[in-house]
């Protein structure tokens, strides 16, 4: 983790100078020399009266595994909640008074399956803005290296 400056806020009040042990901050550019800024140091962050000092993170965690279990478990609850909203919707259909409520009990159902689903570790969104940025992005086919190949597979699940 190191300082960075906001040029914007940087009043020059100079205070960073004073505090920073390894003179990392230089106001004369607005940067901060990140090989010599100390660790999670934040002296200069503290000391700055215009808050235009602070931290970046340089390493972030590694997001762990799913473990079998829990993603079974997922998959086992995700399965009851697309049943669930299939029997929503069959009741929604019907001539019956309840149809409000059962469909309301369908989405609820769809929302909670896509929940399970993300967590599980997939999951394709269904949206109609997600078909209409892979329909844009079919446009940029002249771009090399761009992926039309996989756009195109997306789209044809989201049909």
């Amino acid at each position: 983790m190191h300082a960075a400056r906001n040029i914007a806020l940087c009043t020059k009040d100079c205070l960073c100078l004073f505090v920073c042990p390894t003179g990392a901050t230089d106001t004369e550019n607005g940067q901060i020399d990140f090989s010599r800024c100390l660790d999670g140091c934040r002296l200069c962050v503290d000391a700055c009266p215009s808050h235009a000092l602070y931290l970046v993170f340089d390493r972030y965690p590694v997001k762990p595994q799913k473990d079998a279990v829990v993603a079974s478990a997922l998959d086992n609850l995700l399965e009851s909640k697309v049943k669930q909203e299939l029997i929503g919707t069959a009741l929604a259909q019907g001539e019956n008074g309840g149809a409000k409520l059962a469909k309301a009990i369908a989405h609820s159902n769809r929302v909670l399956a896509e929940d399970c689903a993300r967590e599980a570790r997939y999951i394709l969104p269904q949206g109609s803005e997600t078909r209409k940025l892979l329909t844009e992005l079919l446009g940029r086919r002249g771009d090399p290296g761009f992926p039309v190949d996989a756009v195109e597979q997306l789209l044809e699940l989201l049909q």
